[in-house]
Parts: structure tokens; C-alpha cells; sequence
């Protein structure tokens, strides 16, 4: 079923089991099987996962599955995966708000970082603190210093609109949380040290990196 899935995306590695990644820099896309809760399919995810920051798991974040017309996700049962699995991947490959048959480019990754953050406040659904600490961070990783600018631009736009009651409990505060996020982006020596930390920890060491060598993408 991996091979299967591999061989649709060539521009992918099998990872483990059921999820292929591949890294562009300090940042991994991925294509996740993710199990559904009944155990008997799965639901085609394409997500990414920074590397800038220290984390146990590799997560599904900007994850999106692969889903119906009407916006209800779609699994693949096992028992009919050789019948259903060609219109699965074509339709996470049409549904993909990053490509999935060439790699993105550092710029269009951070981008829908804070095109998430947006669409988060625009449905209530509450501070987006991670999405724009990985797309500040990824960014200043990267060498991409006005685009991490940005983001840091965009942090202080959507803090101000962001609820109380929607701020995690360890929230130090707006101005503290800004400041510090800002020490981290100018601190691309540490950045990179974490990334090399978290290719290490998460044996990634075998998934092709497809940032150019100048760190520059896209």
C-alpha cells in the first residue's frame, strides 16, 4: 500500500509505514495514510512538519484530507484500497493547497502558514500561535529573513484579534511572546542546530532534502 502510494509520487520517500515525507530544508511535506478510528481504512493527508522546533512526533500540520465534494473527508477502506486508492490520490493531489508532484517552495510553505492563521480567525476558530511560529521560523531557517519579516508583521496584525479565551495556557503575553519569537527567528545558528537535532531524533536522515544547496527556495 506505501509503495503503491510512493510510486504515485515519486517525489516522495517511504518513511514508515503508511506516511512518505520529503524535506525542504528545515521543513518536511508529507503524505500521511492515517488511519481512520475503526481501524479498518485510512484517510489520505497531506501535511507538513516544521523542524524548528524541538517535538516528538512528526505532526500533520496544515493537514488536509482527501475529501468528498461536499467537504466530508473520504476513506479508503482496506478492503476495496486497490479499487479506490487511483481517485484517493488524484483527489489529495486536486485538493492540495501545496503541490504534491513538485516540492514547494519555502516562500509558498510559509505563505499558507499565514494563509491558515488567517482562515483560523476568520471561523473563530482561535489563535493560530503555532502556524505563525513555524512560518516565522521556517523562514529565518531557510535564510528567507524579509519573508520570516513578514510573518513577524502578520504575528502582531493577528494577536491583537486574537480571543482570550482561545490563548494557550502558558501564554506569556502578546509583547513577551512577539519579543521572543523575534529572538528566535534572529538566531539562525540555533535554528539550524534544532533542525539538524530533529533530523537526527526523527531518522530523516534518508529523505531526500530538496532545498537547492544555497538554502534559498523558490
Amino acid at each position: 500500500m506505501t509503495k503503491q502510494w510512493a510510486a504515485e509520487f515519486p517525489g516522495f520517500d517511504a518513511w514508515k509505514p503508511l506516511h512518505l515525507l520529503r524535506r525542504i530544508g528545515p521543513v518536511v511535506q508529507g503524505i500521511c495514510l492515517d488511519r481512520t478510528t475503526g481501524g479498518d481504512g485510512y484517510l489520505p493527508t497531506a501535511h507538513v512538519h516544521a523542524l524548528t522546533r524541538e517535538f516528538p512526533v512528526v505532526s500533520l500540520m496544515l493537514g488536509q484530507r482527501s475529501a468528498r465534494p461536499s467537504g466530508t473527508p473520504d476513506p479508503v477502506l482496506f478492503a476495496r484500497h486497490e479499487r479506490d486508492f487511483p481517485d484517493a490520490a488524484g483527489a489529495l493531489r486536486e485538493q492540495s493547497r501545496l503541490p504534491l508532484d513538485e516540492p514547494p517552495s519555502i516562500d509558498a510553505i510559509v505563505r499558507e502558514y499565514h494563509a491558515e492563521a488567517r482562515r483560523r480567525l476568520e471561523k473563530g476558530h482561535g489563535a493560530a500561535v503555532p502556524e505563525m511560529e513555524d512560518g516565522v521560523l521556517v523562514a529565518a531557517a531557510a535564510g528567507r529573513d524579509e519573508l520570516a519579516g513578514e510573518g513577524l508583521a502578520l504575528a502582531r496584525e493577528l494577536v491583537a484579534a486574537w480571543p482570550a479565551w482561545s490563548m494557550p495556557l502558558d501564554w506569556p503575553g502578546a509583547e513577551p511572546w512577539l519579543d521572543g519569537l523575534a529572538a528566535r527567528a534572529g538566531d539562525r545558528e540555533s535554528l539550524r542546530a534544532v533542525v539538524r537535532g530533529q533530523v537526527s531524533g526523527h531518522r530523516l536522515d534518508r529523505v531526500r532534502d530538496h532545498l537547492p544547496p544555497d538554502g534559498v527556495s523558490g
